[in-house]
This record gives C-alpha cells, sequence and structure tokens, in this order.
C-alpha cells in the first residue's frame, strides 16, 4: 500500500517547499529511538536513492527509504491545527502503539 498525504497534509508540504524556494518532496522514514520503539523522521527530499520508493500524493512526492517501508507502509500523514497549536499526524496501521507523549511508536515483529 502506498504512504499518502491529506489534502491539507500536501497544501502544509506545498507551503513549506515553496518557503524553502527547493525540494524534490517530502521525505518520511524512522528510526529507533523512544519509549516506544521507533520514531518518525520527516524531512525534506533533496535527492531520490537507487533504494527509495517513491509515492505520489495531491501532487506531492513522498520518498521513504526501502529500509523503512516495513513500518508505515500504508501510513496517511494528515495536518492538523488544534487551538494555536498545529502539527503532522501520523495515522499509521502498522503501530500497536504509542508512546504518551506521542513521539514514539510501536510494531509487531518488525524485519531487523
Amino acid at each position: 500500500m502506498p504512504v499518502t498525504l491529506t489534502e491539507k497534509a500536501a497544501n502544509q508540504v506545498k507551503k513549506q517547499l515553496a518557503t524553502r524556494g527547493k525540494g524534490l518532496g517530502l521525505k518520511l522514514g524512522v528510526k529507533k529511538s523512544g519509549c516506544s520503539g521507533y520514531s518518525y523522521i520527516i524531512d525534506y527530499a533533496d535527492t531520490i536513492n537507487e533504494n527509495d520508493c517513491s509515492y505520489q500524493s495531491f501532487g506531492i512526492n513522498i520518498i521513504v527509504p526501502s529500509d523503512d517501508i516495513q513500518f508505515i507502509d500504508g501510513m496517511e500523514l494528515d495536518y492538523c491545527k488544534e487551538g494555536i497549536n498545529e502539527a503532522f499526524k501520523f495515522n499509521n496501521p502498522n503501530a500497536v502503539g504509542t508512546c504518551g507523549c506521542g513521539e514514539s511508536f510501536a510494531v509487531t515483529n518488525p524485519i531487523s
């Protein structure tokens, strides 16, 4: 399944890329971290590596390192505003738990 963006998230990424003035899209990945096991990495994509997976959503390129796709396959990235707070929200069907602060997540049987 592809990694997707909601329309709100895509509009926010477009705005950030325009402000930055360069970039091929959004790079999403994971790293071992946090109290639940893994945390998300979100950055600009300036290059696409040979082993990266590439998806399109609302006109935005989403680049995921092939080693990380098992953790976020099928994930939808949303952008939410609640009061004065704004943030990306990760809707990950592979996450079986998150920590209380929401910074990390756990998956069942990740391939090492």
